[in-house]
């Protein structure tokens, strides 16, 4: 049976996914989303997929404020293991065919966690560099990126906070460990007619290079979670 036929790709709840965000990729964090889609193998959900709004408002601007409202970020993605080969590819492309239009999509791999961003390239993503943060934050084991940490983050959840001393220094003095990190490899694709792609193209500001390349690496997606079907 092919991949086509044998799995089918709709949107879904917050509630459906929420476990998937938390437990079973590697962030641990549910980020700000938008669209939410699953994956579905007669009825069971085999994967997700979130589009959302990134914390540095300024990669939204790829194509200048004329596209700022319609450019999103591509923020999870994750799969059960053992499936076909190209199911992922497949995956993402059928969110495609769910989301407004035109639509700039950017989004990340993390060489971090052995990423290249194979399946971008599979789906002709353009690669235009790296980007995200050159530092990860751990506490409780728990990662966040500078974007988090703030002194509102240690008022929030009511931890000590100096004024006298950096936001780094704080961190680490409540037992948070700062790592340094490799930069993420940034993607994009346009999504519409041939007129708006053209015009999305004219208007965007960001180089476009050669892909990237390297043995990918599988982080743990082990995490069980509690099977999850619908009924047609």
């Amino acid at each position: 049976m092919s991949i086509k036929n044998k799995y089918n790709v709709e949107s879904i709840k917050t509630c459906e996914c929420k476990e998937w965000l938390i437990y079973k990729h590697y962030a641990g964090r549910i980020p700000n989303i938008v669209y939410f889609f699953g994956l579905f193998n007669n009825g069971e959900l085999v994967g997700v997929c979130t589009y959302g709004f990134p914390p540095a408002e300024n990669v939204l601007l790829c194509c200048g404020l004329k596209y700022k409202k319609n450019s999103i970020e591509l923020n999870r993605l994750i799969k059960n293991d053992n499936l076909e080969k190209n199911v992922q590819s497949f995956f993402v492309s059928q969110t495609f065919k769910l989301l407004p239009k035109p639509l700039i999509i950017i989004s990340y791999s993390d060489p971090n966690n052995g990423h290249n961003g194979y399946t971008y390239q599979a789906l002709n993503f353009m690669f235009t560099g790296k980007g995200g943060s050159p530092k990860e934050y751990v506490y409780n084991n728990k990662q966040y990126t500078t974007r988090h940490i703030k002194d509102y983050w240690f008022k929030n959840k009511n931890l000590p906070f100096n004024k006298d001393k950096t936001v780094e220094q704080n961190f680490i003095n409540i037992g948070g460990k700062v790592i340094k990190m490799q930069l993420k490899n940034r993607y994009v694709i346009f999504l519409g007619n041939k007129k708006q792609k053209k015009d999305m193209i004219r208007n965007f500001i960001w180089d476009i290079k050669p892909y990237p390349k390297g043995d990918n690496k599988n982080y743990d997606t082990s995490y069980k979670t509690i099977t999850q079907t619908r009924l047609f």
